[in-house]
């Protein structure tokens, strides 16, 4: 069973409302919006499987403020992925109105403790932005470092520990292996203009004809290759690139990489009608 939402491959940007969650775990392309933010969700499961063990989710507050992006790279196919798939939605809900992602976290280890007790792993990074600070936080769980697109230096690098406290924020273990772990939040403040790409392991993992592996700054090179002035285009370039890298061959993984832009527009005023409609949402009201 897939969890992602039964959606077109292309077309018109999908405008993610208030409350809303959407992701999965199946093959999409697809460009998502929230306020302040443009999104595109690039995923291909192990050879074109309905789903695989790349789970993304992406999720927008009740007052257009707080947009949150998980991406975890689960080991194994099948029930039992699509079943823990189910279970990161559910904690995305419970999630979906706090501004910080500690609690969030704490479940998302809680839950794969019994995981890891069957020698099954997952890795996964988990982004909170909001739209009235342009601030955006993040914590990572043993998941490869995301690339960070500075608009001012006009260059991509490896999203690093220096660039907040605490040293270790970008340092972390899979989730499940100890249930005290904390996982620190990593505060960036985005400009317009700017970008992130996150990703699974797939990608630095890519083997070019020489079974060389492209790694961390083989992908920071690759992306530096590619034109930032038209990031509509980056996400079908980048995944056109790692085929080439790999001579035509499909990747010996699930491959999922999700490019966020930094468009800086701020989160609309609700009318008194959409804010009757988001209350009733989080208190499961419903309309008269």
């Amino acid at each position: 069973m897939s969890h992602e939402s039964q959606l077109p491959a292309h077309g018109s940007p999908r405008t993610l409302q208030c409350m809303e969650i959407w992701g999965g775990s199946s093959a999409v392309q697809r460009n998502v919006t929230t306020p302040g933010l443009d999104l595109w969700v690039w995923s291909q499961p192990y050879q074109q499987a309905d789903g695989g063990g790349d789970v993304h989710y992406v999720s927008l507050c009740g007052g257009g403020i707080i947009t949150r992006l998980i991406l975890a790279d689960i080991s194994g196919h099948g029930a039992s992925v699509a079943e823990l798939a189910g279970s990161l939605r559910e904690i995305m809900r419970r999630n979906i109105n706090r501004k910080s992602h500690d609690r969030l976290m704490r479940e998302l280890n809680l839950q794969f403790s019994e995981l890891a007790r069957l020698r099954r792993f997952a890795t996964a990074v988990v982004v909170t932005y909001l739209a009235d600070r342009n601030q955006l936080t993040l914590c990572n769980a043993g998941h490869p470092r995301p690339l960070w697109y500075r608009a001012r230096d006009q260059t991509w690098q490896v999203v690093d520990a220096s660039e907040s406290e605490p040293q270790d924020a970008l340092t972390n273990l899979p989730l499940g292996i100890d249930d005290t772990t904390t996982y620190p939040q990593l505060r960036l403040n985005l400009a317009p203009g700017d970008m992130l790409l996150l990703y699974t392991d797939a990608l630095t993992e890519a083997a070019g004809a020489d079974e060389q592996m492209l790694g961390e700054q083989g992908l920071v090179n690759l992306m530096r290759s590619i034109a930032a002035d038209q990031p509509g285009a980056i996400a079908s370039t980048l995944a056109g690139r790692l085929a080439d890298y790999r001579g035509g061959r499909p990747a010996d993984d699930d491959e999922t990489f999700l490019l966020l832009h930094h468009n800086a527009r701020g989160p609309k005023r609700l009318s008194l009608g959409e804010k009757l409609d988001v209350y009733a949402k989080v208190f499961g009201l419903k309309q008269v």
